[in-house]
This record gives structure tokens, sequence and C-alpha cells, in this order.
């Protein structure tokens, strides 16, 4: 077991759906049940996490009754013909839809179609055999992900936030540069934001999907603990994407020397921030956000009171601002949490002499 719980999450997915599958045709064939369409439902049941599958169970099951339903009616009336098929996934899928179990749709037309080269003079008996593998299938996947390798998102989600927040920083630097150089922006660039915009929006559903598990599986608040501060963390990225993601908006543009200085060394800085590891914001850094808000509150000053709207210099410096502030924010859930851990080590020690 402790060899299953290193792979991970698609190596474990695989091996439950293996699992699964050899579970149900087994149960089949000690029932004499043809166990096609169990393993079918098996292998279409296996969720990312076990809340999941039970949670579509109650869909799927109903949904397989109507797709076998259809095929013994469109068997009685037509035969094993052609448009027996095509009659049994339409009204499958009509009929899931209709009635909400959008879910289970796929299972049911794997079942109803599968069913039509199977059903004989005896309706009513494939009917319910049909019913008893899928329900058979269902059951066996349902287990099977929740005793078998219960998942645990919590270090991937860690080292995949930490990881992101790294490549963010390289991402500032490089526009930054940029920005200063007065070039426009590179399909590299544009390129790196969305892959890592796309892989922030998967570590979100990994921690969807390990809240899941915990309304099933035990769990200490020291983990819950670790999951809000990873997930705060995750939630400050996201604001920071939002902000370079308008930095990228911005079409090239001259500047005047001392400021793209500021610029630079500005982007420079926040890179060296996320890079910390403990997103520490030194004297320099705190400098350079001081000299950026004079040339923000410099630029608002000579703008033309007949302008509707701020230069796109001023834009530039408010996105770094608002970027500097999310640091800020970071560097101070960061030492929330260190010192949390500090006061949970000092009472795990003190409870240790105790005990002695």
């Amino acid at each position: 077991m402790a060899l299953l719980k290193k792979m991970n999450f698609v190596g474990g997915r695989v091996l439950k759906t293996g699992i699964a599958v050899f579970l149900t045709a087994l149960i089949c064939e000690l029932l004499d049940w043809p166990p096609m369409f169990a393993v079918i439902t098996a292998i279409v049941t296996v969720e990312p996490t076990a809340a999941d599958s039970i949670k579509k169970a109650y869909v799927r099951f109903p949904a397989s009754a109507i797709g076998a339903a259809f095929s013994v009616v469109f068997n009685f009336a037509f035969g094993h013909s052609p448009i027996t098929y095509m009659l049994v996934a339409v009204a499958t899928i009509i009929a899931c839809h209709r009635l909400h179990l959008e879910d289970g749709a796929l299972v049911a037309v794997l079942t109803g179609v599968a069913m039509v080269s199977t059903v004989n003079d005896h309706y009513l008996s494939s009917f319910f055999i049909r019913l008893g593998t899928t329900l058979t299938g269902l059951t066996v996947s349902t287990l099977v992900n929740l005793l078998v390798i219960r998942p645990d998102y919590s270090n991937t989600i860690q080292s995949k936030i930490q990881q992101l927040i790294s490549e963010t920083g390289n991402l500032i630097e490089v526009r930054g540069e940029e920005i200063a150089k007065h070039q426009p922006l590179h399909p590299a660039t544009k390129s790196d934001f969305r892959r890592i915009l796309k892989n922030v929006e998967g570590i979100e559903t990994l921690c969807r999907y390990q809240k899941q598990e915990w309304k099933l599986h035990a769990f200490s608040r020291k983990d819950m603990r670790d999951f809000h501060y990873e997930y705060k963390k995750l939630t400050l990225l996201r604001q920071i994407h939002y902000h370079v993601g308008n930095l990228l908006a911005i079409p090239s543009i001259h500047l005047e020397k001392e400021k793209t200085i500021v610029i630079t060394r500005m982007s420079e800085s926040i890179k060296s921030t996320l890079h910390h590891p403990d997103f520490k914001i030194d004297d320099h850094h705190e400098a350079l956000s001081g000299d950026l808000l004079k040339l923000f509150k410099k630029e608002v000053e000579a703008r033309d009171e007949s302008a509707h709207r701020f230069s796109y210099a001023n834009v530039i410096y408010y996105e770094f601002l608002s970027i500097h502030d999310l640091l800020e924010e970071l560097d101070h859930i960061h030492q929330l949490e260190h010192r949390r851990k500090k006061l949970l080590d000092q009472s795990w020690k003190s409870a240790e002499v105790r005990s002695d």
C-alpha cells in the first residue's frame, strides 16, 4: 500500500480503474451475468474523488435504467435494426437532458446501445439483468474509489503553487524589461502568461478535489490550516495575474530613461520577492515602490483635466503598485503562518517535557 500511495494522480486513477474492472467482471461471472455492461459502467464511474463517484452514481443508475428501457422497447418494436440503435441513442439523450441526468447520459447511451444486440425474447429479464450489472459496476467502482488509494492532493498543491509563484516572478521581470525597452509584447511572454493561468486553474481544481475528499475521510486541524494557507497564496497569485494581464495589454510606449530604470528595477525586485522562500520585502523594494508612487502622483497632477482616462504610463505605475500591495499581503500571511507553526512547535515541546 505504501507503494500505491507514492503513485501520482494519473497512475493511481488508472490502477483504481483496473481494480474496479477486475472485481466487477469477477462478480458478474459468479452471478452468471454478462460482464460487458457492468465493466463499461465501472470504467466511466471512476472519478478523481470518491465524493464525485457517489454523487454521480445517484444520477447514472436511473439514467442507465432509461437507456435499458428504451433498448427493450425499440427492440420489441423494430428488432435488431439500424433504426433501433439510432432511436435508443437519441431517445436516451433527450430523456436524460429533460430529466437533468446529463452526468449519466454517457453511461445510459452506452448501456442502451450495447443491449440492442443482446436482447432476445426475454425482454423483462434482460432489462433487470442490465440494471443489476449496471448497479454492480457503479457500486464496485464507488467502493474502490472510496477505499483504495485515498487521494491526497496537498503536497501537489503546495509544490505547484510555489512553482507558479516563481514562474510569475520570471514573467513579470520579462514584461517589465519589454516595457522599459519600448518593445511590443513578445508571443513567448503571452504564451507563458496563458500557460501559468491555465495551471492556476488546474490547481484550483485540485483544491476542490481535496475539499471533497475531506467530506468522506478524516483530517486534522493542521491539514486544514495548511490547506487554507496554500489557498490564500493561490488567491493572491490569481489577483497578481489579473494585474499582469493588464500589463500585457499595454502597447509599446516611449518613457523617459529615469522612468524606465524604476520600472526595470521594480520588476526585478518583484521577481526577487516572489523567488524568496519567505516572500521577504527588503528596504530596496520599499524604496522602489515609493519612487513608483511618486511617479504615479506626478503623472496624475500633470494630467489634462479634460482627459477621461489615465495615460499608459500611469496605468503601468498603477499595475506595478497593485502587485506590490499583493506582495505585502503575501508577506503578511506568510509571517502569520510562520508564527503559528512556531507556537505549535513550542506547545509540542512543552507537552513532551511535561510527559517526561
